[in-house]
């Protein structure tokens, strides 16, 4: 039987409106606008194109309010272009499509645990089911505790809390395997261009060189210290150049390493053939900077889609609890490391 069309001249086409160009009910329009599982593909299908042939949009208060689930995750991050961080709110966004649910994304303007537990508060306002934490929160507060506890939440990127869930890289590990390389290249000792001290994985990455050298025996020379950016690692790069002792270079990301070897390269020191440098990330212009960059890659796709693997069986099932995940990092050698000349 042939569809009834409600005549929408004039006003905004409402839910109604599918339901009688589909031929369905408003019960059947709404389980399939939300995923229901017993909604089969044809009527899906002829609700979709009702939907598409009205430019019907949903109201997603109203929506939230009759099902009591809002089918958004929760992302509290800092603004910033660090590749990882874009990486992870990317990769992040896709796994929560591909589970049904879309993404909000609230800004920290600090690292503070009041600054993180506003964000989260912002979040539990629009009603979102978990939350995923990409901020380096190296201890939690009352008022983070208490949102966790109440919305599942998962912690990446070096964050820790007591009532969340953790997917991380081992980030002392990847301080291990960048010096080992060095060292095992035949460099007496490692110098490190570390990131900025509020961040977790920063510190972590340093206490993995400071005990690998310890290990080897060797003297950890003095910490340099950067703030993620190229430009930092410029700066230290120049100190550095003007050190004839230096021929081996860790600096804690990718980005701070071009600037290592972009002001070696000015001062006349030849990578890797006076020092060697690896970076950590391995982002997309590593293999392609010269020379290509030797770094610890993060699998952060992998770990953005595994936090929403643990937040949708943690939404689903609000007993059930998993173990942290650490996901392996591993060593990429390219040509901007070499045995000392």
């Amino acid at each position: 039987m042939p569809s009834t069309e409600r005549p929408t001249s004039g006003r905004t086409p409402d839910m109604g409106d599918v339901a009688a160009l589909a031929g369905v009910s408003k019960q059947t329009v709404s389980r399939a606008l939300s995923n229901h599982p017993n909604v089969t593909p044809r009527t899906r299908a002829k609700v979709e194109a009702a939907v598409a042939q009205l430019g019907y949009r949903r109201n997603a208060a109203a929506s939230t309010l009759s099902s009591g689930r809002s089918r958004t995750i929760g992302i509290v991050s800092m603004p910033t272009v660090n590749y990882s961080s874009a990486v992870f709110s990317y990769s992040i966004e896709r796994a929560a499509r591909a589970g049904g649910y879309s993404v909000s994304v609230a800004s920290v303007t600090s690292l503070s645990p009041d600054s993180i537990a506003t964000a989260m508060s912002r979040l539990a306002e629009q009603a979102v089911e978990g939350i995923v934490l990409i901020v380096p929160m190296i201890v939690g507060s009352e008022a983070t505790e208490a949102i966790s506890r109440r919305i599942p939440t998962v912690t990446i990127d070096g964050s820790r809390s007591e009532s969340t869930q953790v997917v991380a890289v081992d980030q002392t590990e990847v301080g291990r395997l960048a010096t080992e390389h060095l060292l095992s290249l035949g460099h007496e000792t490692v110098w490190h261009l570390a990131g900025p001290d509020e961040w977790v994985e920063a510190g972590e990455r340093e206490a993995g060189w400071r005990d690998t050298l310890e290990s080897a025996g060797r003297t950890a020379p003095p910490i340099l210290r950067g703030d993620w950016s190229p430009e930092s690692g410029y700066q230290a790069g120049l100190l550095l150049a003007r050190m004839p002792e230096v021929t081996a270079v860790f600096a804690s990301s990718d980005e701070m390493a071009f600037g290592v070897i972009r002001a070696l390269h000015e001062q006349g020191r030849r990578v890797p053939h006076d020092v060697s440098v690896v970076g950590v990330d391995d982002i997309a212009l590593a293999a392609y900077c010269s020379p290509a960059l030797t770094t610890v890659r993060q699998p952060f796709e992998e770990i953005g889609a595994l936090a929403v693997e643990h937040l949708l069986e943690n939404i689903a099932d609000p007993s059930s609890t998993r173990e942290p995940t650490i996901v392996a990092a591993s060593l990429i050698a390219r040509g901007s490391t070499a045995p000392p000349a």
